[in-house]
Parts: structure tokens; C-alpha cells; sequence
């Protein structure tokens, strides 16, 4: 709905002369970014999931967002990694947000496909194939992107974006806010702590 509001040129039937102007269609967009968000939040419960098909949701609720790693860094990573330098998801201490965007972003991509190429190594699987749960995330949002361009234009490109980048954003913020400035210790064998309550600021 939000991609007609962005390409109708008369709207005149919800009281509007013409269409959206730019800003109400940067306002709309932030608005579908917060619905992205939201969605984030459930495709990381269903991506806990034990049932398949609840995983393969998981995926499909990152990609509006263009964030279906987040399906491979979370799980394998994140969760192996929090509140250590190696996590790219944990804030360091004195680390701005806006530093940590960008390292967060980049850091969990590299890592979703560190972890992939060395599980599809494992099983003796090309690394480029369709069993790589990064790149069929992907597919899923190249997809849905492709759809939406074909039947509504090239001109809603722009708020895609916005939406998209807004909406793992607001992930990054609360992952940014939960471990910030705490570090696991490492024992005395060289690995690190347990995880535990006071590795997160839930």
C-alpha cells in the first residue's frame, strides 16, 4: 500500500490534489522503516525456532529490510560472540551509536558469511549455491524488491531504501543499548566467561 501511496499520481479519492508530496513520502517511508523494525524483532523469535517453517519465516520477515544475515550472524555469531570484541553487535565502551552503525552493519555481514562459507565447507557444499542460507535470505528481498520496482515503478526506489535502512537501524539501536561497554572476561584456558545477566543491559 505504502509502494501505490509513493507512485499514485492522484489522490484524490484520501483528499488529496496530485500525490504525495517528497516529505509526506519520506514520513511514509519512516513509517514502513518502523514496521521493518518490528518485523526484525519477530524474524529474530521465529529465527530462535525449532520448527523449520518458523525459520524459513524468519527470513521472509527480513526482507523488507535487506537484512536476512541477520538470520546467520544472529544465531551463529551473535550469540557465541556478545559482549566480546570479536561480537560486532556489541558496543564498545565509548563508542558512539553513529561509530557503531556502520562497524555493526558491515561487521555482522562479514561475519553471516565467514560463518556460512565454513558451515557449507563443512558439509562439502559450494559456498555460491542455493544452500547458502545468506544468499536465499538475500534472494528473498532481491525478489520482493523486484516485484514492487516492476508493478510500481523505478520512482519508490528511494523510499525502499529509506524504509529498509530505518528499519535495521532500529535494530542496531537496541542491540547498540543491550551490551554496551560490558566485556566477558577470559579464563584462565584462554576462552571467554560464560554469558550471563550482567553481559546485557536487558
Amino acid at each position: 500500500f505504502a509502494c501505490y501511496l509513493w507512485s499514485a499520481e492522484d489522490l484524490s479519492w484520501l483528499g488529496i490534489d496530485g500525490g504525495l508530496g517528497v516529505m509526506s513520502k519520506i514520513g511514509l517511508a519512516v513509517s514502513v522503516g518502523v514496521v521493518a523494525g518490528i518485523g526484525i524483532n519477530t524474524a529474530h523469535e521465529l529465527g530462535h525456532k525449532k520448527v523449520e517453517f518458523e525459520r524459513r519465516l524468519s527470513k521472509w520477515a527480513l526482507a523488507p529490510s535487506f537484512y536476512g544475515h541477520f538470520y546467520i550472524e544472529h544465531n551463529r555469531g551473535h550469540h557465541v560472540r556478545v559482549a566480546t570484541p570479536e561480537d560486532p553487535a556489541s558496543a564498545r565502551f565509548g563508542e558512539s551509536f553513529w561509530r557503531f552503525l556502520p562497524r555493526t552493519v558491515v561487521g555482522s555481514l562479514r561475519s553471516a558469511w565467514r560463518l556460512e562459507r565454513a558451515r557449507l565447507e563443512r558439509l562439502g557444499k559450494p559456498v555460491w549455491s542455493v544452500h547458502n542460507d545468506v544468499l536465499n535470505a538475500w534472494a528473498i528481498s532481491v525478489v520482493l524488491y523486484a516485484v514492487l520496482l516492476g508493478v510500481f515503478g523505478l520512482s519508490i526506489a528511494p523510499y525502499l531504501v529509506i524504509q529498509a535502512i530505518f528499519g535495521f537501524s532500529l535494530l542496531e539501536v537496541v542491540n547498540y543499548l543491550e551490551h554496551y561497554g560490558l566485556l566477558r572476561q577470559k579464563t584462565a584456558k584462554g576462552r571467554y566467561e560464560r554469558c550471563s545477566p550482567a553481559h546485557s543491559w536487558n
